[in-house]
């Protein structure tokens, strides 16, 4: 019995181990992998080959070299107009440099100008203080009888009048009230300047020829209204009255481009009589604008001004000279009775009543108001003859916009200054005051 249970078990063994080879079998051979790789064909042509230029290309090394291909070749009216986009790039930027410099300016100017206006009315204050201070002690010493008290007043009174001469001389040669002015006066032409150079950023692309001409616009409104006061200050005093120039000074044009030259847009050959805004009838109304201006205005403001130069001449001279004859006054009075004293006393009253009429009135200011006043309208004047000398008039500003600007600089509208024109244009004859052909041309000063 135990052997046929034995015989069975390794029977049974035996077919467990056949079938499990078996099964291994099946599995192995299911899962045996099966890869294809699909490679390209190349072309057989050797067109692609051609194609890719890699005879000056270096690899792994430094200062490589690439070729582009020639698609890619920009042509030249394409470098022509990348050359140009360049140049407009710089000349924006260098405008950009001087709209940094125009705001600076502006900053030092108010700075300047709040710090001389602070001299002006500081030393004004304290040379009359002085003054007043040293008449009364002449007064007083004149009053006393004992001659201890009388020389310390006298002494005190003497070194007060000395002391104020010197300061009165110092701000006489300066005029604190007209260095005023002129920071005033840049600071507006800066601000004027800083306005154009942005409205040119913004409305069309700067030329070399916009940087150029804001250049020299920078330059000559330093020399016009220079900062330091030794060496470059402009005299205060000079021998005739000339009006203020803070623009740059330009050629007048020649025969052969300007006046007298003969071109296609000639007004004179045009049957329509407009080119550019401009007409025969624009350039008469212009050429009367600018008479009337160089015969009125120009000309009242300079009879205004050589009145203002000779009152402050004179009252720059009477002021040191009064103070010194009160130091001298005081300094000799008791000797011989009081009439030293009392001179002193008067000069010194008077000194004060000249400085405050002087500085307090701020006679070099109006006199430097009245050189800006004179310059602008020779500003004006020059423009017009400038577009009107150019023949070109293509190259001439737009007719229609410059009408506009003059009647606003003269504070009139466009219709009041056409009539104004054909007013003065139709009487020939000599011209009565409160007549049109009296009229200033302009309403603003």
């Amino acid at each position: 019995m135990t052997t046929l249970q034995s015989s069975s078990i390794r029977s049974l063994t035996i077919r467990s181990n056949d079938v499990t080879q078996s099964l291994i079998r099946s599995m192995t051979s299911s899962l045996s992998i099966k890869s294809a790789i699909s490679i390209p064909k190349l072309p057989n042509n050797g067109k692609f080959l051609k194609n890719l230029n890699i005879s000056n290309v270096t690899l792994f090394k430094k200062n490589t070299k690439t070729v582009l291909p020639s698609e890619n070749i920009s042509t030249p009216q394409e470098v022509s107009h990348d050359e140009d986009d360049i140049i407009t790039s710089l000349a924006t930027i260098k405008l950009h440099v001087i709209l940094e410099a125009v705001l600076d300016r502006i900053e030092m100017h108010q700075n300047i100008g709040k710090q001389r206006e602070n001299w002006n009315s500081l030393l004004l204050n304290s040379l009359n203080m002085v003054t007043l201070t040293a008449t009364t002690m002449v007064g007083m010493a004149v009053g006393l009888s004992s001659d201890e008290p009388v020389l310390g007043l006298k002494v005190a009174s003497t070194l007060l009048f000395v002391a104020g001469t010197g300061i009165l001389s110092i701000m006489n040669k300066i005029q604190p009230s007209q260095l005023v002015e002129e920071q005033r006066n840049a600071v507006r032409l800066f601000k004027k300047l800083r306005t154009e150079i942005e409205t040119c950023l913004s409305l069309e692309s700067p030329t070399e020829e916009d940087v150029e001409e804001a250049m020299e616009r920078v330059l000559a409104l330093d020399k016009a209204y220079p900062l330091p006061l030794l060496g470059a200050m402009i005299d205060k005093f000079p021998n005739t009255f000339k009006p203020a120039m803070w623009w740059p000074f330009k050629k007048p044009l020649s025969p052969e481009n300007g006046y007298g030259s003969n071109t296609k847009e000639n007004l004179h050959a045009k049957k329509e009589g407009v080119v550019n805004g401009w007409s025969k009838e624009l350039e008469e109304e212009m050429k009367q604008i600018v008479g009337v201006i160089d015969r009125r205005d120009i000309e009242d403001f300079v009879k205004l001004g050589n009145k203002a130069l000779k009152l402050n001449k004179t009252l720059a001279v009477s002021g040191p000279l009064l103070m010194g004859i009160a130091a001298v006054g005081s300094a000799f009075g008791g000797h011989g009775g009081a009439v030293g004293g009392v001179v002193a006393a008067v000069a010194g009253s008077l000194a004060s009543v000249v400085n405050t009429i002087e500085h307090g009135g701020q006679v070099g200011m109006v006199f430097e108001m009245y050189r800006n006043c004179a310059g602008f309208f020779n500003l004006l004047e020059e423009k017009v003859k400038s577009n009107l000398e150019e023949k070109d008039l293509g190259k001439r500003e737009n007719g229609e916009l410059f009408e506009m600007k003059m009647a606003l600089h003269l504070g009139r509208s466009l219709s009041e200054l056409r009539d104004f024109a054909a007013a003065n244009n139709s009487s020939s004859c000599a011209s009565e005051v409160g007549s049109p052909k009296g009229e200033f041309a302009s309403k603003l000063f």
